[in-house]
């Protein structure tokens, strides 16, 4: 496993920008590689602004969408058409930039198809199986969560066996969610971070000094694991740590 790599961008939208570039850019070069192409996706402010500048990436026009599936690491348990949905956002953005195909649209089942949490967790660990993202991107809360695993939550197992979990009594609304495992996440090849703003300064700081109650620190990809920040959310880290 590789150390974790660094890039700081000059602001939000910088990075906004920047990792959209880099993802079309990314997926382009996985396309001409494989027959097919896994991203899983994250919910979150600066992740949607980031999916809302891929029709402004230069390579977007060559990405394929029958060769791209598209996945989620987590979503709140709640009706198929409410807007806290993270997939109903993404799919928002992301439609401005490709034509995705619904059968390789991989969304977590909605409040009005499952009986519970657990239940909708079953149905989407069966849809995934052993898949293996190409890319995994990651959101991190203030509080060091990733997906909707939650520092000291009963959902948040190590090392479990299980694909998906249902989440009940969140520590933030809405109260009940589906999320990837540890275990799922961390066989993806590359795990990018976004991150952003200063009140996540400190969880980045606690994480590079390998706090392990944060479920971030436990997070790697099996080839690239690449934080991507701002400077408010990088800012206590030391220069060395960044690359440029």
């Amino acid at each position: 496993m590789n150390a974790p790599r660094v890039m700081r961008y000059q602001s939000a939208d910088d990075l906004a920008e920047g990792v959209a570039h880099r993802l079309a850019h990314n997926i382009v070069l996985l396309q001409a590689e494989r027959p097919r192409v896994d991203l899983c996706l994250t919910g979150g402010r600066i992740a949607n602004q980031i999916y809302a500048s891929l029709s402004n990436a230069s390579e977007c026009g060559r990405v394929d969408p029958e060769k791209l599936h598209v996945w989620w690491g987590d979503d709140r348990f709640v009706p198929a058409g409410d807007p806290d949905r993270n997939s109903l956002q993404s799919l928002l953005q992301l439609q401005k930039a490709f034509h995705l195909d619904p059968a390789n649209t991989h969304v977590m089942p909605a409040a009005d198809g499952r009986a519970d949490p657990d239940e909708a967790a079953y149905s989407y660990a069966e849809e995934v199986g052993d898949t293996a993202f190409d890319i995994c991107l990651l959101g991190m809360g203030p509080d060091g969560h990733v997906a909707s695993l939650f520092p000291g939550h009963p959902a948040f197992v190590p090392d479990t066996s299980q694909i998906a979990v249902g989440v009940t009594d969140a520590p933030k609304p809405p109260p009940e969610r589906i999320s990837l495992t540890l275990p799922v996440i961390n066989r993806s090849r590359n795990v990018w971070f976004l991150v952003s703003g200063a009140e996540k300064a400190d969880a980045v700081s606690r994480v590079f000094a390998g706090d392990e109650s944060l479920p971030a620190t436990l997070v790697h990809g099996t080839e690239e694991t690449c934080w991507m920040t701002d400077p408010e959310a990088a800012a206590g880290l030391p220069r060395y740590n960044c690359a440029l």
